[in-house]
């Protein structure tokens, strides 16, 4: 998959896979927004995550490090949240 991605990302250019996904997390967006059916945002997510695959590895960011950034951004959410509710 990692040299299909690298093959797309390459014949386009990067600045304009960039911009493709500018306007693709905005139709998710509007997908998301006006209630579409969830096939249609399913298909608009994808869309999206192609697009980003294709920054990561043209970038050379490894799975594994995007996971481990996710997973303390998720669990850095959670203490926000945990410490919210104690204030209220």
């Amino acid at each position: 998959m990692k040299d299909k991605l690298l093959k797309i990302v390459n014949t386009y250019g990067i600045k304009n896979q960039l911009k493709k996904l500018s306007e693709e997390v905005y139709e998710l967006q509007e997908a998301i927004l006006c209630g579409n059916s969830v096939e249609h945002v399913t298909e608009e997510l994808a869309d999206v995550m192609v697009l980003v695959n294709q920054i990561r590895v043209f970038y050379n960011i490894e799975p594994d490090k995007v996971n481990e950034v996710f997973d303390y951004k998720v669990d850095r959410q959670i203490d926000r949240i945990k410490k919210s509710e104690v204030i209220r």
